[in-house]
């Protein structure tokens, strides 16, 4: 199975986010471009796109990033309650159709503002039974026509999406990519989802997640193709391993201080708290994953890092890649800097 390499592109509202550079323009249509075109320029397949309210919205800037590149792939984070399945269908089928089959999905049921767009997600059980239904009704409506579903969250009814997703090679329609490590998400990716993304844990917590999700697949039926794994991750890359081992211990040190901004949500998921709770078991794990930065305020993919040398960070990620993880995230600020930098020195030794 062919490997995806996908950076992160920082829709945010205000600059500097995870430590990246404090411009005045950080949000402008040009700098995201350019980040855009840097990613296709050294290597990369596309970026994660965030989701999340107060922030620009995400479909809106994946299309016109789309639109204004020729091979970037958009991994656009949606959330079940931010969209109608119908509604998030058909936008997601016409960029699709318009960019010649380069959307990429990722599906999210963490925590929100949702009184600010008029949600309420409930428990964590109605949650993702609601996102399961969420993600069954996206995949009928871009794989059948006329589609009659009544659940207990959405209904639609002799729907049709025009225009149809971009079928080629086995790709029926975009990727849904899931995350979440709860026992309730884990049900909804062992069934639903295309791709499960983790978080920088231990290798032994991921396979024996891996092992788990496969399992559950079986137990439960899946009726679609066997599901792939991916790996959401920090990753600070430099000349050499001590050069990477200072700097990180150096933006750690700014972490304790405040100059870097507490995610907070840190604390709002059982995946986010499997993380802090690794810093309990040392603060290199592994080889070289740093798991230092959650304990002063790095939260979801910037809470362990994998630091070193591009040697020493590829070496890593090939192990991942050993238990079956085949869809890697990345990322480290200066966001566009490190785009260049991993892409020349990181992404050739993964893909040799």
């Amino acid at each position: 199975m062919s490997l995806q390499f996908l950076w992160y592109i920082p829709n945010q509202a205000q600059p500097g986010h995870r430590g990246d550079d404090v411009v005045a323009d950080h949000n402008s249509l040009e700098t995201l471009i350019g980040h855009a075109r840097a990613l296709e320029e050294h290597g990369w397949s596309g970026a994660l796109i965030g989701t999340g309210w107060g922030r620009p919205d995400t479909f809106t800037i994946a299309t016109a990033l789309a639109a204004r590149t020729t091979t970037f792939q958009p991994l656009i984070a949606v959330r079940p309650g931010y969209w109608r399945p119908a509604n998030f269908a058909s936008a997601a089928a016409t960029l699709d159709h318009l960019t010649g089959g380069r959307v990429l999905v990722n599906i999210v049921s963490g925590k929100d503002d949702l009184a600010a767009y008029g949600d309420s997600e409930g428990d964590q059980a109605h949650r993702y039974a609601r996102t399961k239904e969420f993600m069954r009704i996206v995949r009928k409506l871009w794989t059948e026509d006329d589609v009659t579903y009544h659940g207990e969250h959405f209904s639609v009814t002799g729907s049709t999406v025009v225009p149809r997703t971009v079928v080629r090679r086995g790709r029926r329609h975009p990727r849904l990519y899931f995350g979440g490590a709860s026992e309730a998400a884990e049900q909804v990716a062992a069934t639903e989802a295309d791709v499960q993304l983790f978080w920088g844990e231990p290798l032994d917590g991921v396979a024996a997640r891996i092992d788990r999700l496969r399992r559950l697949s079986d137990k439960l039926g899946r009726e679609h193709p066997p599901l792939e794994f991916g790996l959401r991750i920090t990753t600070l890359v430099r000349d050499t391993t001590e050069q990477a081992w200072a700097d990180a211990e150096a933006k750690v040190e700014e972490m304790a201080k405040g100059a870097i901004e507490r995610d907070p949500n840190r604390h709002a998921a059982v995946g986010q708290q499997r993380l802090l709770d690794l810093a309990a078991r040392g603060d290199v794990l592994d080889d070289n994953l740093y798991t230092a930065p959650g304990r002063f305020g790095a939260g979801g993919a910037g809470t362990t890092w994998l630091v070193g040398s591009a040697e020493d960070v590829a070496k890593s990620l090939r192990n991942y890649q050993a238990l079956g993880i085949t869809h890697f995230v990345l990322s480290d600020t200066p966001y566009l800097p490190e785009i260049k930098r991993q892409g020349d020195q990181l992404l050739p030794l993964l893909r040799g």
